[in-house]
């Protein structure tokens, strides 16, 4: 993501939030070091590593809020990429969605075998 387009690049540390569920959403997120946990409306958790994308859920199909709270569970170096270049990187790479779509089914199959995905 940061070779293809202009990002910005966010270094935080330990137990900072990133967002917080019901702010504005208008960038996605790309995690290039460290661990970043969404907690949910239901404090479900799910935990973003390194090379993982997140947050596309809710500029994409999402009313323009963000449905978790996201906080750093280590120190991260996270790329933001805003809404309108996202989507031209989609438009540009449908190859993404792709990917996108495979990182979901696996969060998907992650959550289904812990137990924490609810029909």
């Amino acid at each position: 993501m940061a070779v293809q387009v202009e990002t910005e690049r966010l270094t935080l540390p330990t137990g900072a939030t990133v967002f917080e569920r019901g702010r504005s959403a208008d960038s996605i997120y790309g995690i290039r070091r460290g661990i970043v946990e969404l907690i949910g409306n239901e404090e479900e958790k799910l935990c973003y590593r390194p090379g993982e994308l997140f947050c596309y859920q809710d500029i994409v199909w999402g009313a323009g809020a963000h449905r978790n709270t996201a906080i750093a569970r280590t120190p991260v170096e996270i790329l933001r990429l805003e809404r309108l270049r996202f989507l031209n990187l989609l438009h540009n790479h449908p190859t993404l969605a792709l990917l996108l779509i495979g990182q979901q089914h696996d969060r998907l199959r992650e959550q289904r075998t812990s137990g924490t995905c609810c029909y």
